[in-house]
């Protein structure tokens, strides 16, 4: 699996998380892909208190319809009481110069910590 900062989060430290092999939708995804994808979203929706401040995550998957990139992606976003996500609507931001480095960074060795410790994430 790979993870990586959506380039235009809902939230800052919006991360999407991807098997390597190509995968174009769900319903493609082998069985033996199935626990490794959701439990690296898991292991980051886990962090993201201690990575960003959040007090939750949204965790979410287009399948075909409004799916931007033909490659199966989940989405883990950062939320906090009355951020004002409502329904499905998506509004996007963008980081300052530098600022995405620093999020992946810290949603990173949020990881890193919870890993060497044991704790577990959910």
């Amino acid at each position: 699996m790979v993870a990586f900062l959506d380039h235009r989060p809902v939230f800052k430290g919006h991360v999407l998380v991807c098997p390597t092999r190509h995968v174009e939708t769900l319903l493609d995804l082998p069985d033996h892909l199935v626990v490794p994808l959701f439990g690296a979203a898991r292991s980051i929706a886990g962090v993201m208190g201690k990575a960003v401040g959040a007090e939750g995550t949204f965790v979410a998957m287009n399948n075909v319809v409004s799916q931007s990139v033909p490659h199966l992606h989940v989405h883990v976003v950062p939320r906090s009481k009355g951020d004002g996500l409502r329904g499905f609507f998506w509004p996007r931001t963008r980081y300052a110069a530098g600022e995405g480095a620093a999020y992946a960074s810290r949603i990173r060795d949020a990881l890193a910590r919870t890993a060497q410790s044991g704790e577990t994430t959910a």
